[in-house]
């Protein structure tokens, strides 16, 4: 009886013996496996000349490992944003695919950075310069007021010491 091996089985065997360590040999990756060294071999060589296909099952794990769309950082997001630019739907769209993204993604990303920009609009910040220059006037008025009232304190208390010194105070006075 044949042994027959899956195609995610093989392509892995395959990964592992491409990638072995120094010192390790194929032969003992094949007994490790337990797959016959020419059958490796072979698997190694379709590989090599890409006729090994992956199937739905490797390529739903290589899927998993991509990026997903929330977690590219704002700069990715904006150089996929100027780099789709240029292209007409058909180009974005296969260029969506190989990021392991949509074209929806790219025109949300677009809209997130223009309403973000629209925040900093000249016109809202006029308005906001408005309302910090109406604040901090009567924040400067009400300090002023509280000023006067200060000065206006300090004054009566050094009269009132100047009275006693002159005229000396009731409790100065004995009987």
């Amino acid at each position: 009886m044949r042994a027959r091996f899956t195609q995610a089985f093989k392509i892995q065997a395959v990964e592992k013996a491409l990638g072995r360590a120094d010192g390790v040999t194929v032969k003992a990756i094949a007994g490790e496996l337990g797959v016959g060294y020419s059958t490796l071999d072979k698997w190694v060589a379709l590989a090599r000349q890409q006729k090994l296909e992956p199937t739905q099952e490797n390529e739903a794990a290589r899927m998993a490992k991509e990026k997903r769309p929330q977690d590219w950082s704002t700069e990715e997001k904006l150089d996929m944003v100027i780099t789709c630019a240029p292209l007409d739907a058909e180009e974005v769209s296969d260029l969506c695919r190989k990021k392991g993204i949509f074209p929806h993604h790219i025109n949300q990303w677009k809209k997130d950075f223009i309403k973000e920009k629209s925040v900093n609009n000249p016109m809202t910040m006029r308005s906001d310069n408005k309302a910090l220059r109406q604040e901090l006037k009567v924040l400067k008025k009400e300090l002023n007021r509280k000023e006067k009232a200060l000065a206006e304190t300090a004054a009566l208390l050094v009269l009132q010491k100047k009275v006693g010194e002159i005229w000396g105070s009731d409790e100065d006075s004995s009987p």
